[in-house]
């Protein structure tokens, strides 16, 4: 039975035109991020940026030589697209697309996070084996099968996001949809549907359609019977978002992901006219079995206990953030805040408040207003630059938050000197006040 779910052969097409779609949706990504400026807004303006803590060795390259750096990821997109050196081009631009998000958490997205799994997957991935210039050079690797485990490990990593993504959305503010007339109210000034988001109908497809879509989607899209009526679906869904809520790549990846749940045949009818068809029935164990299992299980656990962690820490993660990435939360609440830094020399007792135009983006002073752990990154970073100096300082913050439109509450303790705080990633950071939310 497993060996059936594993290494039955199927045909490949599904996954050499995803190589093709997700190839050039990376180098669209890339590119993108330097034309709309996001690069210099993220990367190249900031007098320097909030990595991932523990991760201080990530630093964006210094002065504009970030656009080189997503114009050679653009062009590994280019080359996964047309499967050249495919092995070498997916791990360079896994490599440095990974780099690219844990040196920054300014622009934090489940769906770069996810473009981070995927990328990765695509490395094991036999995706070069047809219609690609790899399989051109060198005829010995053309092949119009794959093992069935090439499938299935796309279904389960997306039955898990949405699944997720679904029940994370079963809370008061959602259910009321408070959240969802936040995010229509926001869209307001848009041109031409602006005032047509508007309408009470709005609220009610984004709250309640969210939570149907993500909860159900994948196995409508398994179930033949419902497969068509969900693709169509997905279109809408994916569309909508992609309209209202700009989110870069993302809709057209997860309608690229629907090539894993039509008929291989399908697929290639549509696809690849001229490609023979794999119809055989035949099981091949491969050598690597124990190893595909091995390291197939440690990642589905891990997977499917991050998103659940924040259940084990102390107060609720809408407040505390701990436990709110790498989770599948997406845009789950709305939240601002007022914060003012405190800076005092230990020696002379001299206060000096900080400006934070001095130091900060204006994307990154909301961050040091609601995010607990940008707020400790600040701290120390202020500790490091009065001690270079010559200056042993203390840090107090004075930071009020609200989430989802809820009275300004204080977040953080502004007795505790936050540069004596030991940062740890799997507890509840105790300077921070409890909230005014349910658990």
């Amino acid at each position: 039975m497993l060996n059936t779910f594993l290494f039955k052969q199927i045909d490949n097409s599904a996954l050499i035109v995803f190589r093709i779609i997700f190839g050039l949706l990376c180098f669209l990504e890339s590119v993108g991020a330097i034309f709309t400026g996001w690069v210099k807004y993220t990367l190249i303006d900031p007098k320097f940026t909030f990595n991932f803590i523990g991760l201080d060795f990530l630093q964006p390259l210094p002065g504009n030589w970030m656009y080189g750096y997503y114009a050679i990821m653009g062009l590994f997109g280019l080359l996964i697209m047309v499967g050249y050196k495919y092995r070498l081009s997916i791990i360079a631009f896994t490599t440095m697309w990974i780099c690219t998000y844990l040196m920054q958490k300014a622009s934090y997205n489940n769906h770069y996070y996810l473009l981070c799994l995927l990328s990765t997957i695509m490395i094991f991935l036999p995706a070069n084996t047809y219609a690609s210039v790899d399989a051109k050079l060198n005829p010995s690797i053309k092949k119009i099968s794959m093992p069935s485990w090439c499938k299935w490990i796309f279904v389960i990593q997306l039955f898990i996001m949405y699944t997720y993504a679904s029940v994370a959305k079963f809370y008061s503010d959602w259910l009321d949809l408070t959240v969802p007339k936040q995010l229509m109210q926001g869209k307001a000034n848009y041109p031409i549907i602006g005032s047509a988001l508007q309408h009470p109908f709005f609220p009610y497809l984004v709250g309640y359609g969210g939570i149907l879509y993500d909860g159900l989607i994948i196995p409508l899209l398994l179930f033949k019977p419902t497969r068509k009526l969900a693709f169509i679906g997905s279109i809408f869904f994916h569309l909508f978002n992609s309209i209202v809520f700009g989110v870069g790549i993302f809709p057209y990846l997860a309608l690229a992901f629907s090539l894993f749940f039509f008929e291989p045949e399908t697929v290639r009818n549509i696809f690849l006219k001229s490609k023979t068809y794999y119809s055989r029935a035949e099981i091949k164990v491969l050598s690597y079995k124990p190893y595909l299992i091995t390291v197939a299980s440690i990642y589905i656990a891990i997977q499917v206990i991050l998103p659940i962690r924040h259940h084990f820490i102390d107060d609720n993660v809408l407040w505390t953030e701990e436990g709110h990435r790498l989770s599948w939360r997406m845009m789950l609440r709305s939240k601002s805040g007022l914060a003012t830094y405190k800076v005092v020399d230990k020696n002379t007792n001299k206060t000096t408040i900080i400006n934070l135009n001095d130091y900060l983006s204006k994307k990154q002073k909301r961050m040091i207003a609601t995010k607990p752990d940008v707020i400790w990154q600040f701290a120390q970073h202020l500790k490091k630059e009065f001690k270079a100096k010559g200056q042993d300082i203390a840090v107090y913050v004075n930071c009020k938050a609200s989430v989802n439109g809820r009275p300004f509450t204080t977040l953080v303790n502004p007795q505790i000197d936050l540069t004596t705080i030991h940062w740890n990633t799997f507890k509840h950071s105790q300077w921070l006040l409890p909230s005014q939310l349910d658990k």
